[in-house]
């Protein structure tokens, strides 16, 4: 495994697409363009994303997701038994019509722009999620390489609509069995390919504590929740615990956010992470991917025992922030941790949804140069403590 230095600086793993790639995406979509010319595309946009990522000095790189429509999306092309379905499609099936407009009418969100991977039959591999992009890339660079994940509570509530689910999977707890066992193939495939990072995205677990049962955004289609919150939560545990249970000799985080579809801050949830502390806790991850770069964040919180990759920059925002008080936040940060357990990264991606980017290319990198430089004056401040950080091999099991 890849040594790190201190304050390593990586991203959550979105980076805007180039308007060629994302005319690809579309005409892939719809069957226009052939594998191969599809590739040919991705692969001149992934570089890149790697170039800007590297030129900017980050320490543990992404493809920026390039190939994907969006950070979970994109399984439907990977998995039998799953098929994009548009907002606008599922208003169509769902029985509660009234109450899903009402959804996409509070929010910022197009009902055209952004699709959700249904399950629509028995799922399956039938091509690996990512080890194709991990495999790619490690071609290209000899950095750390982070592979981003939509995690299995995620693609649960995603994929399973009751409408169209049920004849195969009678209740979303059935569908999760075989969303564990996907997850946990992928999972492995990448940990023996060498990957440094493997990040589960799980950004919908904001919602059951900020919204108290009541779905209020779109993310993950919204439709399968209970009512309790804390059966949901305890649920989320069980699966993310059994995917990585025996995945040792690899890095392993959790990201959660609190939406990242809208320049809109209004838009977004908004609360502490505090209420979902004791769930945390008991996730067998090493770290966890917070963002805290805004005052919709609340307070920072400890992670006792496990790393923290902490939201230093608001991807969504048009103003870079300011070296100083990048610094400023981590020395918070380092009241409660050690400086050997933080790492820096935006709040979420660059560009979650493919055809809603957050930024330009322009500010994305300004920010990413932000975080290396306060890294480099952090690095400075503690280079007596320690010099090199461990490597993932050596840090505790995942249980």
């Amino acid at each position: 495994m890849k040594p790190l230095p201190l304050f390593p600086v990586s991203t959550v793993g979105s980076w805007p697409r180039p308007q060629e790639l994302l005319r690809a995406l579309r005409r892939k979509q719809q069957g226009q363009v052939t594998a191969e010319e599809f590739s040919r595309i991705a692969d001149a946009a992934v570089l890149e994303a790697l170039r800007c990522q590297e030129s900017a000095g980050i320490d543990l790189v992404t493809d920026g997701e390039q190939r994907r429509d969006n950070f979970y999306s994109f399984v439907a092309e990977k998995l039998d038994g799953v098929r994009l379905m548009s907002l606008a499609e599922m208003l169509d099936v769902v029985e509660d019509k009234a109450g899903f407009e009402r959804i996409l009418q509070t929010l910022d969100v197009p009902a055209f722009s952004i699709q959700n991977p249904t399950c629509v039959g028995r799922i399956s591999l039938r091509e690996p999620l990512a080890l194709d992009e991990y495999c790619f890339l490690r071609q290209h660079t000899n950095r750390p390489i982070k592979v981003p994940l939509p995690g299995p509570y995620l693609l649960t509530r995603a994929m399973w609509v009751k409408e169209v689910s049920r004849a195969v999977y009678p209740s979303k707890e059935d569908l999760a069995e075989d969303v564990v066992a996907v997850l946990r193939q992928e999972a492995f495939a990448l940990r023996d390919a060498g990957v440094d990072f493997i990040q589960f995205d799980e950004p919908v677990l904001t919602e059951l504590v900020f919204t108290q049962g009541q779905t209020r955004t779109f993310m993950c289609a919204a439709l399968a929740a209970r009512k309790d919150p804390a059966e949901e939560l305890e649920f989320a545990v069980a699966l993310i615990n059994r995917v990585v249970a025996g995945l040792d000799g690899v890095r392993t985080g959790l990201h959660i956010c609190r939406g990242n579809w809208s320049q809109r801050e209004e838009t977004l949830l908004s609360g502490s992470y505090h209420p979902l502390l004791p769930y945390l806790a008991r996730i067998n991850v090493q770290q966890l991917v917070l963002e805290y770069a805004t005052p919709r964040a609340g307070e920072l919180l400890p992670v006792t025992g496990k790393e923290l990759g902490l939201g230093v920059v608001n991807p969504r925002t048009a103003d870079v922030e300011a070296v100083e008080g990048i610094v400023e936040r981590v020395r918070e940060a380092l009241r409660l941790l050690p400086p050997e357990n933080i790492f820096l990264n935006p709040d979420c991606g660059f560009g979650t949804f493919s055809r809603r980017p957050m930024n330009s290319l322009e500010i994305a990198t300004k920010k990413l140069e932000a975080m290396v430089e306060a890294a480099t004056v952090l690095r400075r401040e503690f280079q007596d403590t320690s010099t090199v950080r461990r490597v993932a091999g050596a840090l505790p099991g995942n249980g």
